[in-house]
């Protein structure tokens, strides 16, 4: 029996997001909703849980149905509240002090420990901030949870608990996710919406293997597309003969006919469809400048510590090759940004580390978490156009190629959505034109088309880079070593997979 039901459900903002959406949702779904940045999926959701009212098409819920919808981002409000409080406050007046022993319940499934649960929100990390939302939510004992974005901010640990935790919920409950991850998509999902401005095909299959039937689709709508405007065209070609020869002979038969061949090339026309092409939210492309050094870097048995001098880890005797894809690999907190901040250190200050030797010719491409290389008082604009010396017209190009729009170029850079920014970054690091990159979670905010860009591009211009990412779809397909830092030393693995399933058991 369907809950929410959608029936040529439409939405246009500035254009189109989606349009004669037909979608049901019951017990035993698990429901990905796949989409570029900005094309829709949080709109949906909104939609599902009842804070849009549709104005094209019609949703019907069962009667009496609660919505769990946990949204991306902590409102203010919260973050001077403990973790317990921020749970606790979600239950009914009426339910606040009899049932106050669930949200311990919940808090316990999610494996949140006990002192954590009295820290305010603002003093926790972004993953268990992810948690303490999706708690606030689940303690309410929704019948439909709507997550949004929910491995944003969290570790391969906190991942795969969470993989596991929804995994052992009540298939009564249906679970609809809207994510980037493929890698999650792909462990807790049994159903797929690709949501398109004309028609969105839904599978009943995980990501990866929506994916390839989604590509055999849209393969085989090109080819039929092709063949029935070849069709058209051969039509509107006898129909032109026939004209001819109908003018000269006066022939009212010819007539007729030329006419019908041209509505049924416009029947034709106008019935066939052509592939999807999704509206390029930006390309992504990188560079290399190459060099003649074989060894970009040289670690001699260096100690990584933190700020006060606690050691972390130490690094062996180790080399950076050029086309080294190198991985780190680590539980948070072992070490890795730090890490990745004194390789940036010893490139841009020579000599400045004497346990890391940089070759002179090295050229750093470098991106952290939080985007830091792009000033969010700046405008991209003002950005682009003064450091690399390009005219306004040059630079305005290039930002629209990367995903800015004209309207956006000239308001502040924190005014950007998180996947704007990081296509401003990536066209960032491709004017430095560099020959190695460090790379601290480049995935963060891109759409599953800019994360398999991202792919292409340090795969085909053979990249040298070193990066710590969470994305465990990105690793696979980027990395061609991998080092693992954990009991306070680095060691090279041949791949990533042990780290994960240990990740995911442990977490």
């Amino acid at each position: 029996m369907a809950m929410i039901s959608l029936k040529s459900l439409g939405v246009t903002m500035s254009a189109p997001l989606f349009s004669n959406l037909d979608l049901t949702i019951g017990a035993g779904d698990r429901l990905g909703i796949v989409a570029a940045n900005g094309r829709g999926k949080s709109t949906l959701l909104k939609y599902l849980a009842g804070e849009l009212e549709a104005t094209t098409g019609d949703i019907t819920r069962s009667r009496g149905l609660r919505v769990g919808h946990v949204e991306q981002a902590v409102p203010d409000a919260l973050l001077d509240r403990s973790f317990h409080k921020v749970v606790a406050d979600a239950l009914p007046l009426e339910q606040a002090d009899s049932e106050l022993w669930r949200v311990d319940v919940v808090l316990d499934s999610l494996d949140v420990p006990e002192h954590l649960r009295d820290r305010p929100m603002r003093a926790l990390s972004g993953g268990w901030q992810r948690l303490a939302l999706i708690a606030r939510v689940w303690v309410t004992d929704p019948d439909v949870l709507l997550l949004d974005e929910p491995t944003n901010h969290l570790d391969l640990a906190k991942i795969g608990q969470l993989e596991t935790w929804l995994n052992a919920l009540s298939r009564e409950v249906p679970v609809i996710i809207a994510s980037h991850d493929r890698a999650f998509l792909d462990a807790t999902t049994n159903r797929t919406l690709f949501l398109r401005p004309e028609q969105s095909p839904v599978f009943s299959l995980p990501y990866s293997r929506a994916r390839q039937a989604l590509d055999e689709v849209d393969a085989s709508t090109a080819r039929r597309f092709e063949r029935d405007m070849k069709v058209a065209q051969q039509l509107r070609r006898q129909a032109a003969k026939l004209n001819n020869v109908g003018i000269n002979s006066g022939s009212d038969l010819l007539t007729v006919k030329t006419k019908q061949l041209k509505e049924r090339a416009d029947r034709l026309e106008e019935a066939a469809l052509p592939a999807h092409r999704e509206r390029s939210a930006g390309a992504i492309r990188l560079a290399n400048r190459g060099t003649h050094a074989k060894v970009m870097i040289t670690l001699d048995d260096a100690a990584v510590q933190t700020p006060d001098g606690t050691l972390l880890f130490r690094t062996g005797k180790r080399h950076i090759c050029q086309g080294d894809r190198i991985v780190l690999l680590g539980r948070n907190g072992v070490g890795k940004s730090r890490f990745i901040a004194m390789i940036r250190a010893a490139i841009v200050e020579p000599g400045t580390t004497p346990d890391i030797k940089v070759t002179p010719s090295a050229v750093l491409g470098y991106s952290d978490q939080a985007l830091s290389g792009i000033g969010g008082d700046d405008t991209p604009l003002a950005m682009v156009s003064r450091r690399f010396e390009v005219g306004e017209q040059r630079a305005r190009s290039l930002l629209a190629g990367a995903g800015v729009a004209i309207e956006m170029q000239e308001k502040k850079i924190g005014a950007l959505s998180g996947g704007q920014r990081s296509r401003l970054m990536m066209l960032v690091l491709r004017l430095i034109n560099p020959n190695f990159y460090l790379l601290d979670e480049p995935t963060n905010h891109l759409d599953i088309d800019g994360q398999e860009a991202l792919e292409d591009e340090l795969l085909k211009h053979q990249a040298s880079c070193l990066l710590a990412s969470h994305d465990r779809s990105f690793i696979r397909a980027v990395g061609n070593r991998f080092w693992l830092i954990e009991k306070r030393r680095l060691t090279e693995v041949d791949s990533p997979e042990a780290f994960f399933r240990s990740a995911a058991e442990t977490g």
